[in-house]
């Protein structure tokens, strides 16, 4: 083989197989979470202004803006739950001689989740 040769990889390579779709899926869904994130920060600066905040909150309810917020809530969520499907695999925990199952630490992640989750609602309802 000479050398500098690289086998050329096709641009759909990633639809070969069920598990790098699902992986490229969620690598897809972080731009759904930056972008997220960056309203956020737009929503903020619009709230030291009053009157830019009312026409940006009268925006927000148009049915675009309603099914751009459903389609970002089920991409942040699908990242979500696959990132924390992911820390038994990151996440090594020994207690002596004797890992941590997997289940334990994925499961104390979720309830980490809930517990963040329930505390971010009960502050904005109160």
């Amino acid at each position: 083989m000479r050398e500098g040769y690289r086998r050329p990889i096709p641009a759909t390579w990633w639809l070969q197989k069920r598990s790098y779709s699902l992986f490229m899926l969620r690598e897809f869904t972080s731009v759904f979470v930056g972008g997220y994130a960056f309203f956020l920060l737009v929503l903020v600066s619009r709230a030291q202004d009053p009157a830019s905040f009312a026409s940006f909150y009268e925006a927000l309810m148009s049915p675009l803006s309603i099914v751009l917020h459903v389609l970002a809530l089920a991409m942040v969520l699908y990242h979500t739950v696959t990132w924390l499907n992911l820390t038994p695999k990151v996440v090594i925990v020994w207690r002596g001689e004797q890992k941590l199952a997997p289940f334990v630490i994925a499961g104390a992640h979720y309830l980490l989740w809930l517990v963040t989750s329930g505390a971010v609602v009960w502050l904005v309802l109160s």
